[in-house]
């Protein structure tokens, strides 16, 4: 995720009232597209804030856009990977909302400042099979530096859900979080991972 330069020039009030590219042909599919372009210009609206306003009030914001365009049981299931199918119900429950808390809260710390940004979406996918295409994001800084995050949306039985994100094209959010996770299970299972996202949650919240 970028790292953005600090601004301190926002409120509450002000921030409630806005509110791997493939070798396969480009194609235009305007649902991903678009659930991506909500995304970002959410993430607009929580840098915009700023640290102005609490952490909290900027988690709210975002909560039901990371539920909505996010297949979070998907992105969970795939980071802990085989180990999964192993787990009791008991443990996945406990593993889904400590996970859920921490993915928002990583967005809502790597997009915490606002400093003439802007994301440009691209309006084609570029497919990947099984029902998968990825939208590919341009972070444009005011200097003009720019970093990118491409989006994999699958199509699912609720629609089109991101279940990864490739920073730079390359580098799999995913595939970072099994390598961590497998450590921790291997570790203390379930439990140790689901204290390790926990405490991570509230590093990244500040408390």
């Amino acid at each position: 995720m970028p790292v953005t330069a600090p601004t301190r020039r926002a409120s509450i009030l002000g921030a409630f009232a806005a509110f791997a590219a493939a070798v396969m042909p480009a194609r235009s599919d305007t649902a991903p597209v678009a659930s991506i372009q909500q995304l970002t210009d959410g993430l607009l609206q929580i840098m915009k804030a700023g640290p102005a306003t609490p952490f909290s009030t900027r988690f709210d914001m975002l909560a039901p856009l990371i539920d909505r365009i996010f297949d979070l049981d998907v992105v969970l299931r795939t980071s802990v990977g085989s180990a999964w199918a192993s787990l009791p119900p008991s443990q996945r429950d406990l593993l889904r909302p400590v996970f859920r808390h921490y993915t928002i809260a990583s967005y809502v710390n790597s997009f915490d400042h606002f400093n003439g940004q802007r994301f440009n979406v691209e309006p084609q996918t570029r497919p990947l099979g099984n029902d998968e295409q990825i939208v590919r994001t341009h972070i444009i800084s005011s200097s003009g530096d720019g970093h990118d995050l491409d989006y994999v949306m699958r199509n699912t039985g609720n629609g089109w859900r991101a279940v990864d994100v490739l920073a730079d094209g390359t580098i799999s959010r995913v595939a970072v979080q099994r390598s961590d996770f497998r450590r921790l299970l291997s570790r203390g299972g379930a439990p140790a991972l689901a204290e390790s996202l926990a405490t991570k949650s509230l590093g990244l919240s500040d408390g």
